[in-house]
């Protein structure tokens, strides 16, 4: 059984597949994120090196500086309130809560009040204290909180790319192992003909969530980065069938059927690179 569903819906979104990198890092924010750093970046970032210092090495604070710049990047050319949400991003993951506990599907709110409780320390605007600790909580992928703001789409965007292409791979492996999960079912590695497991098996977490998440994303370009992460996924996979002596055709149809409805299925089980 898997330890999450994806069932997660979001409106359709009008799409082509870009011809530039959307995550391009020539953006026209430059100069009010240099300003915003400047004015509040040195408190925050201090507040979550010490609240990060025991996260795991999936959760730390690298992770939390991918998030900032995912979201600046993705937020580029649209009207997102970066006082809503470079914060956000800094603190999204400001409360610790492992991967298996009962709890983790509070994480995101515990992370919220707690970024609140932070901001009015430090006399943060009052007026975007709301906004910033929705766009926290509804962040989560557990959660379930449905995203009410631009800059809560963009975060959880952000947020969500980090469990795609190599970044994603890593990531997954590494906490696998540090819940002390085989990489892969003895006898069969690919869920081809049995239920997939991800509370046994790292591999079968591609199959529970991973490569279903680009359906979640909330914008376009947050869409389109997720489905060339995706492809990479896809690459591995296949990669892993060969050298374990698997049919790549029986693993392809079980990433298929991960797939499955995603308008974006044929462009995924393409050549990675292509």
């Amino acid at each position: 059984m898997c330890y999450v569903e994806l069932n997660v819906t979001v409106k359709s979104l009008a799409y082509t597949y870009p011809t530039r990198n959307v995550m391009d890092p020539v953006n026209g924010n430059s100069a009010y994120r240099e300003s915003w750093e400047s004015t509040w970046g040195e408190r925050i970032e201090r507040f979550v090196d010490l609240q990060l210092a025991d996260a795991d090495s999936g959760h730390g604070v690298e992770h939390v500086v991918r998030v900032v710049e995912n979201a600046f990047r993705l937020a580029n050319g649209t009207d997102a309130d970066l006082a809503v949400l470079l914060p956000a991003a800094w603190l999204h993951d400001c409360a610790i809560v492992p991967k298996d506990s009962p709890l983790r599907n509070q994480a995101s709110r515990m992370a919220a009040a707690q970024a609140r409780q932070f901001l009015m320390e430090i006399a943060y605007p009052e007026e975007r204290l709301a906004p910033i600790e929705h766009a926290i909580a509804a962040h989560s992928f557990s959660a379930r909180i449905p995203c009410e703001t631009l800059e809560a789409r963009l975060l959880q965007d952000a947020d969500r790319l980090e469990a795609l292409g190599a970044i994603g791979l890593a990531r997954c492996l590494m906490t696998g192992g540090a819940m002390r999960q085989r990489l892969y079912a003895p006898g069969e590695p690919f869920p081809i003909g049995r239920q997939p497991d991800d509370t046994q098996q790292s591999v079968d977490h591609f199959f529970c969530k991973l490569l279903g998440l680009h359906r979640t994303m909330q914008t376009e370009s947050g869409r389109a980065e997720a489905v060339r992460r995706t492809r990479f996924l896809v690459a591995f996979l296949r990669e892993l069938a060969i050298e374990l002596g698997n049919s790549v055709s029986e693993v392809d149809r079980s990433i298929e059927s991960a797939l499955a409805d995603s308008p974006d299925l044929v462009y995924i089980m393409g050549t990675y690179g292509v």
